[in-house]
Protein backbone atom coordinates (compact mmCIF):
# COMPACT_ATOMS: atom_id res chain seq x y z
CA UNK A 1 0.00 0.00 0.00
CA UNK A 2 1.40 3.61 -0.87
CA UNK A 3 1.62 6.00 1.30
CA UNK A 4 -1.42 8.46 0.07
CA UNK A 5 -3.68 5.36 0.37
CA UNK A 6 -2.34 4.36 3.99
CA UNK A 7 -3.03 7.97 4.93
CA UNK A 8 -6.30 8.29 3.52
CA UNK A 9 -7.46 5.04 4.95
CA UNK A 10 -6.43 5.72 8.06
CA UNK A 11 -8.29 9.17 8.19
CA UNK A 12 -11.41 7.60 6.83
CA UNK A 13 -11.38 5.33 9.81
CA UNK A 14 -10.70 7.38 12.40
CA UNK A 15 -12.09 11.18 11.50
CA UNK A 16 -15.55 10.25 9.15
CA UNK A 17 -14.39 12.90 7.06
CA UNK A 18 -17.13 14.69 4.89
CA UNK A 19 -14.18 15.27 2.37
CA UNK A 20 -10.92 14.52 2.30
CA UNK A 21 -8.08 15.55 -0.02
CA UNK A 22 -4.20 14.00 -0.04
CA UNK A 23 -2.13 15.50 -1.92
CA UNK A 24 1.89 14.18 -1.91
CA UNK A 25 4.24 17.15 -2.28
CA UNK A 26 7.24 15.44 -2.01
CA UNK A 27 8.75 16.94 -5.03
CA UNK A 28 8.56 20.15 -3.52
CA UNK A 29 11.27 19.18 -0.62
CA UNK A 30 13.81 17.47 -2.67
CA UNK A 31 17.01 18.04 -0.94
CA UNK A 32 15.24 19.01 2.72
CA UNK A 33 15.18 17.51 5.62
CA UNK A 34 13.32 14.24 5.60
CA UNK A 35 13.23 14.03 2.49
CA UNK A 36 14.47 10.50 0.58
CA UNK A 37 14.41 8.95 -3.11
CA UNK A 38 11.16 7.53 -4.61
CA UNK A 39 9.42 10.44 -2.41
CA UNK A 40 6.36 9.68 -0.30
CA UNK A 41 7.28 12.01 2.77
CA UNK A 42 5.88 15.57 2.85
CA UNK A 43 2.12 15.42 2.33
CA UNK A 44 -0.76 18.22 2.29
CA UNK A 45 -3.90 17.18 3.69
CA UNK A 46 -6.57 18.75 3.82
CA UNK A 47 -10.09 17.30 5.60
CA UNK A 48 -13.72 18.30 6.56
CA UNK A 49 -14.72 16.18 9.81
CA UNK A 50 -17.88 16.96 12.29
CA UNK A 51 -15.55 15.39 14.69
CA UNK A 52 -13.60 19.42 14.38
CA UNK A 53 -16.56 20.78 16.23
CA UNK A 54 -15.95 22.88 18.88
CA UNK A 55 -12.34 21.79 18.77
CA UNK A 56 -9.05 24.12 18.47
CA UNK A 57 -6.90 24.75 15.53
CA UNK A 58 -4.02 22.42 17.35
CA UNK A 59 -6.83 19.79 18.68
CA UNK A 60 -7.77 19.27 15.45
CA UNK A 61 -4.17 18.82 14.45
CA UNK A 62 -3.74 16.47 17.00
CA UNK A 63 -6.56 14.83 15.71
CA UNK A 64 -5.23 13.95 12.39
CA UNK A 65 -1.72 13.42 13.58
CA UNK A 66 -2.95 11.08 16.30
CA UNK A 67 -4.59 8.63 13.62
CA UNK A 68 -1.00 8.24 11.51
CA UNK A 69 1.26 6.68 13.77
CA UNK A 70 1.72 3.94 11.00
CA UNK A 71 2.33 6.35 8.26
CA UNK A 72 4.83 8.31 10.19
CA UNK A 73 6.28 4.79 10.96
CA UNK A 74 6.94 4.20 7.78
CA UNK A 75 8.92 7.53 6.70
CA UNK A 76 5.78 10.27 6.70
CA UNK A 77 8.39 13.26 7.63
CA UNK A 78 5.40 16.10 7.57
CA UNK A 79 2.26 17.11 7.16
CA UNK A 80 0.46 20.50 5.89
CA UNK A 81 -2.81 19.75 8.01
CA UNK A 82 -5.93 22.42 6.96
CA UNK A 83 -8.47 20.73 9.44
CA UNK A 84 -12.28 22.08 9.45
CA UNK A 85 -15.86 21.03 10.70
CA UNK A 86 -18.40 21.12 8.37
CA UNK A 87 -19.79 24.50 7.10
CA UNK A 88 -16.49 26.39 8.02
Amino acid sequence: MGMQTLIEDKLREALSPDSLAVTDESHLHAGHAGSRDGGETHYRVEIVSPVFVGKSRIERHRLVNEALPLAFARGLHALAIRARAPGE
